[in-house]
């Protein structure tokens, strides 16, 4: 399989790390290209992607760079299951996952979907939330309609979908 390369991104990603002090080494770069193709991916899934061009590379360099990115800003984690954490890009806007507990599929609605929830946290508690880690379980459109037998398994116009972590 044929390495992907990444354009405009990488321009931006060599920038935000030089301004904060560091440089795009290689590996930060096959980190930060795993991440952005893999979208949901754990630790593990983000070395199998790397090695695809970089043998050497091993699972604690994977770690240790997902950690700097994630203090630089440029990498985000959610818990979405049992397991690792899922890693992406921190720059896309900010999401909460719903995560079908049937098929797997993780589904990206914008935070400003419970606004309304978090207003209220914030008036009945002060409590400030930070939705960007945050994950809900259930069941999808197309698991539901599956259960009630009435329905080929598509989730409609399938906007909103995303890979399976």
């Amino acid at each position: 399989m044929p390495a992907y390369t990444c354009t405009v991104a990488t321009t931006d990603w060599k920038s935000d790390l030089r301004e904060r002090g560091y440089r795009l080494t290689p590996q930060r770069q096959l980190v930060l290209e795993a991440v952005d193709h893999l979208e949901h991916a754990t630790p593990d899934e983000i070395l199998t992607e790397v090695r695809r061009t970089a043998s050497g590379v091993n699972i604690s360099t994977v770690y240790r760079t997902l950690e700097l990115l994630e203090e630089l800003g440029l990498v985000s984690h959610a818990h979405l299951g049992h397991g690792a954490p899922t890693y992406h890009l921190a720059d896309r806007h900010h999401h909460i996952h719903m995560v079908c507990r049937d098929c797997t599929d993780v589904i990206e609605a914008d935070v400003s979907v419970a606004d309304a929830f978090t207003r209220q946290l914030r008036a009945d508690f002060g409590f400030e939330t930070d939705l960007k880690h945050f994950a809900i379980f259930g069941r999808c459109a197309a698991c539901s309609a599956r259960q009630r037998g009435g329905d080929d398994g598509q989730n409609g116009s399938g906007e909103g979908r995303a890979r399976r972590p």
